[in-house]
């Protein structure tokens, strides 16, 4: 196992929700964390919380993740803030609630370019960096990469394209020793799907569905392996084939 508390950490989407707790996870076990997202306010809250509970580095890297030159600018900024970077948690994602037929233009552009533009951009950036530390490369995915949706196909079409994406750069590294993992929760209590209405934070109460802390354990155990790889965990929630 890693000692995290040697390990740099850059995450995205950290201003809320999963991002933030994973923030908070590997801060707890002593590794520096970058945080990105494009909230720099947020950002600076956050890191200022990290270091006055833990005790670690931190950087604050206002990013929007789908932006090509912002995002090599990210990835080189945290490499150069701690002298390299050991873990990468491509988190920062983007989900509108439509069916096809309903969907603009715009939502689909945003979802593509948020879900799939920023995960590779974020990953081809991190390579160069993984690949010298050996690390860890995690990707927050979701059940809806998984089964069919037929409430927001295009949604869930850009988290089966994670998956196929990230086993795929499994494939591509792990003879350089990088690790590759996807999470994938169901519902989990954060700000997602404020953009059509009601956040889930919102839609459930504390304890129906999981929390952010629980996603954040998961990619702290990922990060944590050394030899092996956690090539996919799925949280889902208890009752979540009850209907089926």
């Amino acid at each position: 196992m890693h000692d995290l508390s040697t390990r740099s950490v850059l995450v995205t989407g950290a201003s809320a929700g999963i991002g933030e707790a994973a923030a908070h996870a590997f801060a707890a076990e002593g590794a520096s964390v970058a945080l990105a997202a494009r909230r720099e306010e947020r950002l600076e809250a956050i890191a200022d919380d990290l270091t006055a509970e833990y005790g670690v580095r931190t950087a604050t890297l206002p990013t929007d993740i789908r932006e090509e030159a912002q995002v090599q600018r990210m990835v080189d900024e945290s490499a150069d803030a701690f002298g390299g970077l050991d873990v990468v948690v491509n988190n920062a994602g983007l989900g509108r609630g439509s069916d096809v037929e309903s969907l603009t233009t715009e939502e689909y552009r945003q979802m593509m370019a948020t879900n799939t533009d920023g995960s590779f951009f974020t990953t081809r950036a991190a390579i160069p960096h993984l690949k010298e530390s050996r690390g860890n490369l995690l990707f927050v995915g979701s059940f809806a990469g998984q089964y069919p949706r037929r409430f927001n196909p295009v949604y869930a079409a850009t988290k089966w394209w994670l998956r196929g994406f990230a086993h795929s750069v499994a494939a591509e590294l792990g003879e350089s020793g990088v690790a590759v993992t996807v999470v994938n929760p169901t519902e989990v209590r954060t700000e997602f799907g404020s953009e059509d209405g009601e956040p889930l934070e919102e839609r459930f109460e504390a304890g129906e569905v999981t929390e952010p802390e629980e996603i954040a354990d998961a990619l702290v155990f990922a990060a944590r392996q050394d030899r092996s790889t956690v090539q996919e965990l799925d949280l889902y929630r208890r009752d979540k084939f009850s209907g089926f």
